[in-house]
């Protein structure tokens, strides 16, 4: 039995008033705790020293409980090591099933939650969504990463800790590591920010959580790409937004038929420089169209630049907030997705007006973001590290993607049109008529093949069928047999 040392003391409560021994009391207390398994197989107790400094009282008492609980077999001692849950417990029940224990609660009276999270459906992950290799979606080339430099700057940081770091901190972010966003952002995207505008997040997906509730209120409308990031969705609903899905094509979000559909939407939410999923940028002329729709109808424009950092056919697109002259634009960016999805750190662009709101939101929701990895990704900004990265990482991407495609060329023919193969990490197949995505995801996810299903990111009731498939962690060997397997999978 595997050794799950804890250090922690167990609830036990005694009572030098009560009429039963304290040596007792310990021995039921534990009995009790190993048989409902709130203590498990292989847990460490604490020495009987620990414990009875815990409560207060003689080591005698806690003594002798624990000899009489090794010799029921309630526990075990080994040598050097402590005092252990045995792996074999006498009257020892099985678990109660976790469906069991539902049906206990929805048995139990009323138990009403939130509206809002009515809104959601259950979440039950895919099979398809944390599967490792090709051609899983989000993942990027670990092997490349400069993990060493960055070690070394995040064991230099732990090591020489500013005491002042270990307070509360500037609900904006560190100041440095803002000013470090601020000149990447307006050298490398064209955005018009300055520090003071930067707010620290731990992803895009807190971006869009604190713009939600900063700017929406339950009932606005909002448009949304169609299709789109399905989290996205999500988060509006949460906030009670009524969803305005409007079409993309290849020049991006359709404007025009958004002001159709809604003229009077609070807020659109895009991704104009690699549409997520299908990869289109958006043109000039629908960029400068969204911008005047939003100043006319007083709307907000929340701008993901999701993937921006790689092209391959033409020279990167400058942000859509570096053409807004109105500040209707929040933009938002996240290093996740070009370090490491465990990471969690991104960013966004407020609107000077705004700042003070926002801030407020995010000082509500979690105060402040953690210090550590601020300070370690701006040193590795700013030694030229994070630029070297984008550049190697750029040359093997294109390399990637350009393998992908031509195998699925090689193989399918015309048959699997190639979607947004011009940026990013991934890029889209369409499916022959009368193949359902989600089937042949969860087929080939069983094989260890993982293929996303297109049609989830559709909100209406004719979603196209496709697959997004990911080559970030997929190297240019392994490319031609992934499609292959996927061949095999078509025909079976």
């Amino acid at each position: 039995m595997k050794k799950v040392a804890t250090g922690f003391v167990p609830v036990i409560a005694v009572s030098r008033r009560a009429a039963k021994p304290l040596q007792r009391q310990i021995y039921d207390a534990y009995r009790a705790a190993i048989i409902r398994r709130s203590l498990r197989s292989g847990q460490q107790i604490p020495s009987t020293r620990s414990l009875a400094c815990e409560l207060g009282i003689s080591r005698i008492p806690a003594l002798n409980a624990y000899a009489q609980l090794l010799a029921e077999g309630y526990f075990e001692a080994r040598t050097g090591a402590g005092t252990f849950v045995s792996s074999s417990l006498p009257d020892q029940e099985s678990p109660v099933p976790l469906e069991s224990r539902q049906l206990h609660g929805m048995s139990s009276g009323p138990r009403p939650i939130a509206r809002r999270a009515a809104r959601l459906p259950a979440f039950k992950p895919a099979p398809w969504l944390y599967g490792w290799g090709a051609f899983s979606v989000g993942q990027v080339a670990f092997d490349k990463f400069p993990l060493q430099i960055w070690s070394h700057l995040v064991a230099r940081h732990s090591r020489i800790v500013n005491p002042s770091a270990l307070h509360f901190s500037d609900p904006m972010g560190s100041r440095k590591f803002r000013e470090t966003i601020a000149t990447y952002l307006r050298t490398v995207r064209g955005v018009n920010c300055e520090a003071e505008q930067i707010m620290v997040v731990s992803g895009s997906q807190q971006a869009l959580e604190i713009s939600a509730r900063a700017l929406l209120d339950p009932g606005d409308q909002v448009w949304v790409e169609e299709p789109g990031y399905r989290l996205t969705r999500d988060v509006l609903l949460m906030a009670g937004c009524q969803l305005i899905p409007v079409p993309v094509d290849e020049e991006g979000l359709d404007v025009t038929e958004g002001i159709q559909r809604c003229d009077s939407a609070r807020a659109a939410y895009v991704t104009p420089s690699h549409q997520f999923p299908l990869g289109a940028t958006m043109s000039a002329s629908r960029r400068l169209q969204l911008l005047k729709w939003a100043q006319v109808a007083g709307a907000w424009i929340i701008e993901d630049d999701y993937d921006s950092e790689y092209r391959y056919v033409n020279m990167p697109i400058p942000s859509l907030q570096g053409l807004d002259r109105d500040s209707r634009v929040i933009y938002i960016g996240t290093f996740s997705k070009t370090l490491f999805p465990s990471l969690r750190l991104g960013y966004m662009v407020v609107p000077l007006d705004l700042v003070d709101r926002f801030l407020a939101v995010r000082h509500a929701m979690d105060i402040y973001p953690p210090y550590l990895y601020q300070s370690v990704l701006t040193d590795f900004i700013r030694q030229g590290h994070f630029s070297r990265h984008i550049r190697r990482t750029k040359v093997m991407y294109r390399d990637r993607r350009s393998k992908l495609v031509e195998a699925i060329r090689k193989q399918f023919g015309s048959a699997l049109p190639i979607l947004g193969a011009q940026a990013g990490m991934h890029l889209v197949v369409m499916l022959p008529k009368g193949r359902r995505d989600t089937e042949l995801a969860g087929k080939a996810a069983r094989e260890k093949l993982w293929l996303w299903p297109l049609s989830p990111c559709y909100s209406g009731k004719s979603p196209r069928q496709g697959l997004i498939l990911g080559f970030g962690s997929a190297t240019e060997r392994e490319i031609p047999a992934a499609v292959r397997h996927l061949e095999a999978l078509l025909k079976a």
